[in-house]
């Protein structure tokens, strides 16, 4: 009986110790930058969507990559 009060209390005080240190580390992801979101758009030759910053712009149309940009918009 003694052995397991023992187990139960090196128990309670392990997890008291290293349950204390979980929210300071939930702390520092909070005040991590939240992710950038950026604003999707389609390619005009062959339709998949990506973020405007990966676009290749000709003009007003927008490419998923330069060999579209040269095969140019579908009608």
């Amino acid at each position: 009986m003694k052995f397991i009060l023992l187990i139960a209390l090196v128990g309670a005080v392990l997890w008291w110790a290293f349950g204390r240190q979980r929210p300071a580390a939930a702390s520092k992801a909070g005040r991590q930058s939240a992710p950038r979101i950026e604003s999707m758009v389609r390619c005009a030759h062959c339709g998949v969507h990506l973020p405007r910053g990966e676009a290749v712009g000709e003009g007003a149309a927008l490419f998923c990559s330069e060999s579209h940009r040269a095969l140019g918009s579908r009608s």
